[in-house]
């Protein structure tokens, strides 16, 4: 009979564990399978990796310390958020010699000032929870995606989240002013500056925003703050087609540019998903409809009249033909169904079976070309597969999902990623666009970024790699080819 391979029992080296429990204590160190088993597999279950080691630091200080310790053994260190990664960006290897960082544990707000209109937060901050902190001192941290219940603070800085309000308030890039930073040598970047200009040499606080872990591990950030909405109005638009869904997001932008505050698309089969999966999911319109689009306005004027705005700007594209039918939010409960029906397009595309996510953009204009020729191209692709695209049209990010045919075998489907992705990657390409909008490149892309940032510009990111982690123990694998 043939020897059974050994499972693998992923081990640091002699002595490490038990220094790292003498810098980040019992709490801070932990090895149990089971508490580890959460931290090992992404949300959309494609990745699975194995660790020897999750560790849990409760400062900055506790860090740096582990991080030196580290960084002369060896270790390499994956950070993990939230682990709300759609490339698998969070998730350590199947070596098992790479160790877990969760600052879970660095969850306070430092500081708070309405008059600066700013937050300190640190990095295991909820965003959910630097949303509510903010509103309650009445002001408003604008950043806000599906998953902001369980992003972090730290992850969403460090893939550069984009969500709904980008076309009003920029990605999380533009909302950060100065961050602490702790490199893989342990060395700490104390940054924590408040101003809103400041040009003493490189802006090194931009390098760790958008590179996903690998060059260094942001411990606290700060925020940027704005005046709290006194107006809103939001309504869902059947669409007559992706060009009039444009074509209202046009209308609104040359009425009242700084009124919009997210502008959304959806296609009719993503509906029906989530009124099929989600329940209690309902459509406020009295037929089905091939493209939808989510208006939200809002404005800090309490005078603001955002009803009048909608009605006004909604007619007019209704004599047009560009609109079908709308509703309009009445009270908090409207709004936030409505926002439902966008929100969970991932949660509704997950139940329905297997799907592959493109996370691409392109100019604004080129918007519902890049669906238009996308959705033929998957269908002739893969008879019966389902295009499912939704997203930010008004700062030009669509997820160019497809789902599964229908009775076809997951793994057979999913087999077919990265002909679907370069499927959708060369009508991107052509249209002047990026196959990373939002969503990182992670474990994922990074032969596509040897693709599409070639020459110079991927030759100047190896070298800041290098000279930031020489030994390539932060996030390996992760953003830069091999």
């Amino acid at each position: 009979m043939p020897d059974t391979p050994m499972p693998l029992i992923p081990t640091l080296p002699a002595g490490l564990l038990d220094a790292l429990h003498g810098v980040l204590g019992s709490r801070g160190v932990v090895t149990d399978p089971l508490d580890l088993e959460p931290h090992l597999s992404d949300w959309r279950g494609l990745y699975r990796g194995a660790s020897p080691a999750l560790l849990r630091p409760a400062s900055t200080e506790e860090l740096a310390a582990a991080m030196r310790l580290l960084y002369e053994a060896g270790v390499p260190v994956v950070p993990q958020g939230g682990n709300t990664s759609m490339v698998g960006g969070a998730m350590p290897d199947e070596s098992g010699r790479q160790v877990i960082l969760s600052l879970s544990r660095l969850n306070r707000i430092r500081d708070l000032d309405p008059l600066d209109m700013t937050m300190v937060a640190e990095a295991g901050v909820v965003l959910k929870t630097a949303q509510d902190a903010a509103a309650a001192a009445g002001c408003l941290f604008p950043l806000s995606l599906g998953a902001e219940g369980t992003a972090t603070i730290g992850g969403v800085l460090s893939t550069n989240a984009g969500g709904n309000t980008t076309v009003r308030y920029g990605n999380a890039r533009d909302l950060m002013l100065g961050l602490e930073v702790v490199l893989p040598d342990g060395g700490v970047i104390s940054g924590l500056r408040r101003l809103r200009k400041d040009n003493t040499g490189y802006a090194l606080r931009h390098l760790m925003v958008g590179a996903e872990g690998t060059l260094g591990i942001v411990t606290a950030a700060v925020l940027r703050l704005f005046p709290r909405p006194r107006a809103e109005a939001i309504a869902l638009c059947a669409v007559e087609s992706e060009d009039a869904a444009l074509a209202l997001f046009r209308r609104f932008r040359d009425r009242d540019e700084g009124a919009v505050r997210a502008f959304e698309y959806m296609a009719g089969q993503g509906m029906d998903l989530v009124l099929r999966h989600v329940e209690g999911a309902t459509l406020p319109l009295s037929e089905r409809a091939e493209h939808y689009v989510l208006v939200d306005l809002s404005s800090s004027r309490p005078d603001a009249d955002l009803r009048g705005l909608m009605e006004a700007v909604l007619e007019e594209a209704l004599e047009a033909g560009e609109v079908l039918d709308a509703a309009l939010a009445e009270s908090e409960a409207q709004r936030a169904a409505i926002w439902r029906l966008r929100e969970e397009h991932p949660e509704a595309q997950k139940r329905e079976g297997a799907s592959v996510k493109n996370d691409v953009s392109v100019p604004v204009s080129r918007v519902p070309e890049l669906i238009r020729r996308s959705n033929a191209a998957l269908k002739a692709l893969i008879p019966g597969a389902r295009p499912v695209p939704f997203g930010h049209m008004g700062d030009g990010n669509i997820h160019m999902n497809l789902e599964q045919p229908e009775g076809m075998d997951p793994g057979v489907f999913l087999a077919l990623s990265h002909e679907i992705m370069d499927c959708v990657n060369a009508i991107v390409r052509d249209l002047d666009g990026s196959f990373s909008a939002e969503h990182g490149v992670g474990r994922l892309k990074p032969d596509m970024l040897a693709e599409w940032r070639g020459g110079a510009e991927l030759d100047a990111m190896r070298r800041i790699k290098a000279a930031l982690d020489p030994k390539g123990l932060l996030n390996p694998g992760k953003v830069l080819p091999a």
